[in-house]
């Protein structure tokens, strides 16, 4: 069900559960199958779209299921047309954003698994606006759907999905694994699992739950600072689970699935940005499988740290590299429009 209560959203339901119910209805098992392709491979959005299917099936759909929990309120786009940002209204009233960007060969979506976040991390626009409800499975694969329809209509698809936009996706963990299943799945949209990304604050007894799976999707984990006085006073979570717990948890994971880690690190001036602390994370890091990903902090209203200039984060990187640990200096993107990691917030 929804949470606001009304119909079913037919995003949230699994092919094997969609085949459960059309059996229930006495409908034929193809049908599924018909409802499945049209859905997630011709990304048909109301029941008069789905030619192969009887009118008595289209009506039953239509007073069964609903088609949409989305409705797309306000777009931005950035000057340079390589971010799109779009608020969407749920149907019980909060919003939520998504952002797609843009890359030569990539078209690289950023979703969102909760309403707000309980996480509170103070740099952190969607943290700073508190936690309103988790997202349903059907809710954050619609994100994907829209912007794959979009697409189409451009002749370009989806390229990658990274599960980094409002929330903390393992705080809502079953409904975002249902998601990823349901895009993965073969029979109807067929995104590979290697091409999701999920980005977590370091919630270290999921991280060995995600483990113990051995899924080829991507892990990110947003680490920011080496010891916990620093990391406990921008990301609450670190109270709960230190530093040293949730390396730990990183370790087991690549042992348990041999796929390397990302770590994010948001460079704040003055802060976290120093070649010392560089050398403290290659420390902390050293003998694990992973990758540093630094980008000068986004700014937020609510928090007044600054971002490192560029000279700075490239000595970061230099330091990093210099004790054998892999770095990247991501590309800024969409920040004019509040589109950047770490801006997302569902105000309108």
């Amino acid at each position: 069900m929804t949470k606001n209560g009304s119909k079913p959203l037919i995003y949230d339901l699994t092919l094997d559960e969609l085949k459960d119910l059309l059996n229930a209805w006495g409908e034929k098992k193809f049908r599924a199958a018909q409802i499945w392709q049209g859905l997630y491979q011709q990304f048909w959005q109301s029941p008069d779209e789905f030619t192969t299917l009887s009118k008595s099936l289209k009506a039953k759909l239509a007073k069964e299921l609903r088609f949409s929990n989305l409705e797309p309120v306000r777009e931005l786009s950035s000057k340079d047309g390589n971010t799109t940002k779009t608020l969407f209204r749920l149907p019980d009233g909060p919003a939520i954003e998504v952002v797609l960007m843009r890359y030569d060969q990539r078209r690289t979506l950023c979703i969102s698994t909760q309403v707000g976040c309980a996480m509170n991390c103070s740099f952190c626009a969607t943290g700073q606006m508190g936690f309103t409800r988790h997202l349903t499975s059907g809710e954050i694969v619609e994100q994907v759907i829209f912007y794959a329809r979009m697409l189409a209509a451009q002749d370009e698809k989806v390229t990658n999905v990274v599960i980094m936009g409002m929330g903390e996706p393992f705080h809502n963990y079953e409904a975002t694994i249902k998601a990823i299943d349901i895009l993965n799945d073969h029979d109807g949209f067929n995104f590979g699992e290697r091409r999701f990304t999920i980005s977590t604050v370091g919630l270290a007894p999921m991280i060995e739950k995600f483990a113990a799976q051995k899924r080829q999707v991507n892990l990110a984990i947003s680490l920011h600072a080496t010891n916990d006085n620093l990391r406990s006073s921008m990301m609450p979570i670190n109270q709960k689970h230190p530093i040293n717990e949730l390396i730990q948890a990183c370790r087991h994971y690549v042992s348990q699935t041999h796929r390397r880690i990302t770590f994010e690190w948001a460079l704040i001036e003055g802060v976290n940005d120093s070649v010392q602390e560089a050398h403290a994370l290659a420390h902390l890091l050293r003998g694990l499988l992973c990758h540093v990903n630094i980008i000068p902090l986004n700014p937020t209203k609510n928090f007044e740290g600054l971002g490192s200039s560029k000279k700075q984060a490239v000595r970061f990187q230099e330091e990093l590299e210099k004790n054998g640990i892999p770095c990247t200096i991501r590309l800024r993107r969409g920040i004019e429009i509040a589109a950047g990691c770490g801006q997302l917030a569902s105000a309108d």
